[in-house]
């Protein structure tokens, strides 16, 4: 999947999270302990997701920010609230990826498999 269209997946996943027959908010904030957990075991692939989502979130509350909000109003705060918009939907698009790989692997049988 191309960055392009993970980066609109991440802002229609604002819109997505009340459609019908996807997870609820409660059951994706539940999730993310759960993702980290499975991501630093090696399980989950969503190392670079969660590093990006960690440096979108140091970067709202910054205090190094602060300056722009100092000398460009409201520039500063455009930058920060659309990087929020951006985390917030990120958050929510990897956490409906990773509980349907949750879902999926449940499904499969631990074990190797044999070459023939």
């Amino acid at each position: 999947m191309d960055r392009t269209l993970r980066r609109r997946m991440a802002f229609t996943a604002l819109l997505r999270v009340f459609k019908p027959g996807t997870p609820g908010l409660g059951r994706r904030l539940v999730a993310i302990p759960r993702m980290i957990m499975a991501t630093m075991r090696g399980r989950y692939d969503g190392g670079a997701r969660l590093a990006m989502m960690t440096v979108a979130g140091i970067y709202i509350v910054s205090p190094i920010d602060l300056v722009p909000e100092a000398f460009l109003l409201w520039f500063g705060l455009i930058d920060d609230a659309a990087v929020a918009v951006w985390l917030a939907g990120a958050v929510l698009s990897e956490t409906e990826r990773f509980l349907v790989w949750e879902r999926r692997r449940d499904q499969v049988i631990p074990g190797r498999v044999k070459a023939r």
